[in-house]
Parts: C-alpha cells; sequence; structure tokens
C-alpha cells in the first residue's frame, strides 16, 4: 500500500524567486466568508511552494507570471531543526506539479494602478 501525504492548491502566484538551486513560489488561495452584516469578505491565505526539478522550475520561469491563475500539487514534508537551544518545526510543500489555469487579466492589471 502507498503512504502519501499531498497537497493541492488553486489560487494566485504572487511572487517567484530563486533559493539556492530550488525556485519558490508564493500562491493566494482565498477563502470568501460572510461577515457578521452578511457582507463577504475575503480571506487570503499565501503558501510558499518549493521547486527542485529542473524541468518544472523551467517551465515556471518560462509559462507563468505573476498573477496567473495555477493548479499546483505535490508532497508535504515537515522538518525540525534547533535554533539557540529551540527546535523549530517546519512545513515544506514540495510542488511536484504546477499548471496555469488562467492568465492574469488586463481588467486584474489596470486594478494594480489605483
Amino acid at each position: 500500500m502507498k503512504n502519501i501525504s499531498e497537497f493541492q492548491i488553486i489560487g494566485r502566484v504572487g511572487t517567484i524567486k530563486t533559493v539556492g538551486t530550488t525556485l519558490r513560489v508564493s500562491v493566494c488561495a482565498n477563502y470568501a466568508t460572510k461577515d457578521k452584516t452578511g457582507e463577504w469578505q475575503d480571506h487570503p491565505h499565501w503558501n510558499e511552494l518549493t521547486i527542485f526539478q529542473g524541468g518544472t522550475q523551467d517551465h515556471v520561469k518560462e509559462k507563468i507570471d505573476q498573477g496567473d491563475l495555477v493548479f499546483a500539487r505535490g508532497r508535504i514534508k515537515q522538518s525540525s531543526y534547533e535554533k539557540a537551544g529551540d527546535t523549530r518545526y517546519t512545513v515544506d510543500l514540495i510542488c511536484q506539479e504546477l499548471s496555469r489555469l488562467a492568465r492574469r487579466s488586463d481588467a486584474d492589471a489596470s486594478q494594480d494602478g489605483d
């Protein structure tokens, strides 16, 4: 039997940056909920994906832009390290698949200038 620890995210790309030999892509998933007055309020959740695979890194650098709607899938890795005598815990989202679902529209781009 296969054991798995996976994630799936659909959201908009924030930043794309190279860190050492990895590519880091921040993706914002939005969870809208109604407040006490019945108005919808956005609750964005930012997640940073780590990409190790060279082919996936190349695809992202060539085809994915800030604001694009993407689907990401990969594995979850929890780690720990010691700092100043304390144990620190991290959760890494190791992205193995990242696909663009839609480009950022021109209307979205024009709102940035407001």
